[in-house]
């Protein structure tokens, strides 16, 4: 009897985490296809036959929520507090690791270090001075009031990721730049932020799902409906449709579908953006 072939033995040897990866998908799968056919039913087939198939199936909860005017008002506010959040983060933190990765200063280490302990400060901790700071400055029921905070708590690990791979761009290319006549600002405009492309796309990434998962600041800035986002709908939703059980899982579902579908295109980024630093580091 022959030995089993090298890519035989590779593939008996990759077979228990090809099993535990499919086990893994199956388990954070099966919720999201379970709340997405519960939305097809109505409340009472989920209480007679909660794991079969609706019969019928009901698309008016689908069709009801597409049709409201404030489920879209919500994914707007949702997307342009994320947009101007991820922006303002991604700036402040490119120039910031920037300044901290290439230039000697005194001082700079111990202002990493703070930017490091921010990674440790926990949000919850300064909701009610950022109320009242909020207030004080008429910040309250105004998007401002939320990009700002998030794009403040989301500095610290921005400016880890970025001044890491900030710093292992080649001094001989900064100094054959500056030969050339380019300036600092120059350098890092026109050669070091293309060059980041993977570590900027990745902390992106991070910034617009962070806004679009938060929930307790808008819930703490916004009395008004004019700027809920689509967390606050899914709870107000909640409350308001709490004996339509099926309604509410379709609500959760195209709660879930932009998030969802922007983390499908960015995935590779992501990833990419991952693994490069991992390289790197």
């Amino acid at each position: 009897m022959s030995a089993p072939s090298p890519s035989a033995r590779r593939r008996l040897r990759s077979a228990p985490l090809y099993a535990i990866v499919w086990l893994v998908g199956v388990v954070m799968v099966t919720p999201l296809l379970y709340a997405v056919v519960s939305g097809f039913k109505s409340t009472d087939q989920l209480s007679r036959n909660p794991f079969g198939l609706p019969s019928p199936w009901v698309a008016s909860n689908y069709t009801d929520v597409l049709a409201s005017g404030a489920f879209w008002r919500m994914l707007g506010a949702s997307t342009l507090i994320a947009v101007g959040t991820t922006v303002l983060t991604v700036g402040a933190a490119a120039l910031a690791a920037f300044a901290l990765a290439r230039f000697a200063f005194r001082g700079r280490e111990l202002l990493f270090t703070l930017f490091t302990v921010g990674l440790m400060f926990p949000f919850a901790v300064a909701i009610l001075p950022l109320f009242i700071l909020l207030r004080t400055f008429g910040l309250l029921d105004n998007p401002w009031g939320v990009i700002l905070p998030q794009a403040a708590f989301g500095l610290p690990v921005t400016v880890v990721i970025l001044r890491g791979f900030f710093r292992e761009i080649p001094g001989e290319l900064e100094e054959a730049a500056t030969l050339d006549g380019c300036s600092a600002f120059g350098f890092f405009w026109r050669i070091l932020l293309p060059m980041a492309r993977p570590a900027l796309g990745t902390v992106s990434i991070l910034a617009v799902v962070g806004s679009w998962n938060n929930f307790l600041l808008p819930l703490l800035v916004f009395s008004k409906q004019t700027w809920w986002t689509i967390p606050i709908g899914v709870q107000q939703f909640q409350g308001q449709y709490a004996t339509d059980i099926a309604r509410v899982f379709a609500y959760l579902v195209l709660a879930m579908v932009p998030a969802l579908a922007f983390y499908a295109v960015a995935e590779r980024q992501l990833i990419g953006g991952i693994t490069l630093g991992a390289t790197k580091g």
